[in-house]
């Protein structure tokens, strides 16, 4: 029976297996912060190694590639530079860039790295994500990183938001009777002169 997580591993299994074909190492190692090895186009000029194994380097170089229409090996470099620099959270910035940089409401556009979940899909332990030993127990879920937990249920929050909206135009309408109906009464003086 698969469960909702084995999207996930499918995923890092897709990514990696490609970067294994094409010979690519599935980490870029940390190099000395003076010279990366000229002869090696994957090497790192960076002090801090990369897993290209990991979901969150595989789900960034997925919409990289998807995005530009390449293969993964054309979108190597930038998944790095997004995950050194801004580590899992530079997803939730690449998802936005992606989207002409407008910011992205995960409520109606489901999470690329969580998927919609809601939940942290490494299933880390507390000891790993630092929780108060209060909340050290089973079942204590970790929300996602990039969506920070947001569902993504855009039939029920289009319902919602089209609720407010409706409330603004009502609102926007009785702001705007006073100059409407001087309007009105301007109209109906000019009627006998026309």
């Amino acid at each position: 029976m698969h469960t909702v997580f084995d999207q996930f591993t499918r995923r890092t299994s897709d990514v990696t297996a490609q970067l294994t074909t094409l010979g690519i190492p599935l980490t870029a190692p940390a190099a000395p912060p003076a010279d990366p090895d000229p002869t090696d186009p994957w090497a790192s000029s960076y002090p801090i190694p990369v897993d290209r194994s990991s979901l969150a380097w595989c789900t960034a170089a997925q919409m990289l590639a998807d995005h530009h229409h390449t293969g993964i090996d054309r979108q190597v470099l930038a998944a790095d530079a997004l995950l050194r620099e801004l580590g899992i959270r530079g997803l939730a910035q690449l998802h936005s860039d992606l989207h002409g940089g407008a910011p992205v409401d995960f409520r109606f556009t489901r999470c690329p790295y969580c998927s919609g979940v809601g939940e942290d899909p490494t299933l880390p332990t507390c000891g790993e994500v630092g929780c108060p030993p209060e909340f050290e127990f089973a079942g204590h879920d970790h929300i996602c990183p990039v969506c920070r937990g947001d569902d993504c249920q855009p039939q029920y929050f289009a319902e919602e938001r089209m609720k407010e909206l409706e409330d603004l135009l009502a609102e926007g309408i009785e702001d705007q009777a006073p100059p409407c109906s001087r309007l009105v009464t301007w109209l109906r003086r000019l009627e006998p002169h026309l």
